[in-house]
């Protein structure tokens, strides 16, 4: 491959990624009116393991049981808060890290950084542990986790396309 085919390649590779993070943000932020660091979290878990659409689901699925880990855990603060105080943020940090650490054992659904990407993207919120939140931050973290399929997949067509005269 020559050095101008392989820049080309890179360079149409980085404009079409571009183009689906920058539309996925949109869609994000001006449409949905999600926040736009949520989309990026399941852009993010996509890219953690495996890269495929079977991969990209059970990786968001972690993401949307790391959500709902800290909307537990958020309830779970308010419910030691009035009997420990301060020290209820230890309590929940250790039950929550436990079930996420546990969890990573399952055979299927086991990708402890989808886990904490979707606890990090809760606290990151500071929205009240309700359905709502939970909706918008899963919805927010879908999109980015198909716009992460989407750009990984135009990386892989375009890499597969061969120059005009070159040999197979």
């Amino acid at each position: 491959m020559s050095a101008s085919h392989s820049w080309n390649m890179h360079f149409r590779i980085v404009v079409g990624e571009s183009i689906v993070a920058s539309s996925a943000a949109t869609l994000s932020a001006v449409v949905l009116e999600l926040p736009v660091w949520a989309m990026f979290i399941g852009w993010i878990s996509f890219f953690t393991r495996g890269f495929n659409f079977k991969a990209g689901l059970v990786n968001l699925g972690c993401v949307l049981i790391g959500l709902s880990l800290g909307i537990a855990g958020a309830h779970l603060l308010g419910a030691l808060g009035p009997h420990l105080g301060t020290y209820a943020i230890g309590a929940v940090v250790m039950v929550i890290t436990v079930i996420a650490l546990s969890l990573a054992r399952l055979p299927v659904l086991n990708n402890l950084l989808g886990f904490f990407l979707g606890l990090v993207s809760y606290f990151a919120s500071h929205l009240p542990p309700t359905p709502d939140s939970f909706a918008s931050l899963s919805l927010a973290a879908a999109i980015g986790a198909t716009a992460g399929f989407l750009a990984h997949a135009w990386a892989h067509r375009v890499r597969a396309v061969r120059p005009a005269g070159s040999a197979s």
